[in-house]
């Protein structure tokens, strides 16, 4: 969206509306930004691949910053919504919305990357790992096919899961995600997808995230 110098743009910082600590925010043009990633002087291609993924192909809002010491990437928020907007959504709901959103986007990744066919089997292992452990409402592979499909934001239409199922979801589609991906690496852009959430709720899983069994996994 923008490449920006250190004189363009202010910088300031705001209450983490989960956390005990401040968070780093940059305006520009009325718009603020929340930081995404710091890269070294000398990692200016990676800095520069990371924002056009965020931007060209995953269509965020997004600021480059180039200062001469360093490159950082920051996304859009809406500073009005921070840590306050939930919806009115349960927990659980939050939770699957998040997990669903996270399976399209390694879904996303693995066609794009892979191909279409290499992603037609990741469809088919995640709908026998979610039938082997009977997760509610995942009786076939054409539920699994419905869950890439949907709009998360239709909360009414999302399983029924609760909390210990997210859990094993998550855990599973990391494994699933890491073997056709072969590494770790697509955990950042699938978590980046979270920024179609109001900021509440994706406030509310990232906090949970970064404090149950899946923080190592998903970080």
């Amino acid at each position: 969206m923008f490449i920006l110098k250190r004189q363009d743009v202010e910088i300031s910082s705001i209450q983490h509306p989960k956390r005990d600590q401040p968070m780093p925010v940059l305006h520009y043009q009325g718009q603020t930004f929340r930081l995404i990633s710091i890269f070294k002087a000398s990692q200016e291609e990676e800095a520069r691949a990371l924002w056009r993924e965020l931007t060209d192909q995953r269509g965020k809002a997004c600021v480059l910053l180039e200062e001469p010491e360093r490159y950082s990437v920051w996304g859009k928020i809406r500073l009005e919504q921070a840590g306050t907007d939930t919806g009115g959504h349960s927990k659980a709901g939050i939770f699957v919305q998040a997990s669903i959103m996270l399976l399209q986007a390694v879904y996303m990744d693995i066609e794009d990357f892979l191909g279409a066919r290499q992603a037609a089997l990741f469809e088919k292992d995640i709908a026998e790992v979610l039938q082997q452990k009977q997760f509610p409402k995942i009786t076939s592979q054409e539920a699994v096919k419905a869950l890439l499909i949907q709009n998360p934001q239709d909360t009414a239409s999302l399983p029924p899961w609760q909390e210990n199922h997210v859990i094993i979801f998550l855990q599973e589609l990391h494994k699933l995600g890491k073997t056709y991906l072969g590494n770790a690496k697509f955990t950042y852009p699938a978590l980046e997808r979270l920024q179609d959430m109001q900021e509440g709720e994706r406030s509310l899983f990232i906090t949970w995230l970064n404090q149950s069994p899946m923080s190592k996994l998903w970080q």
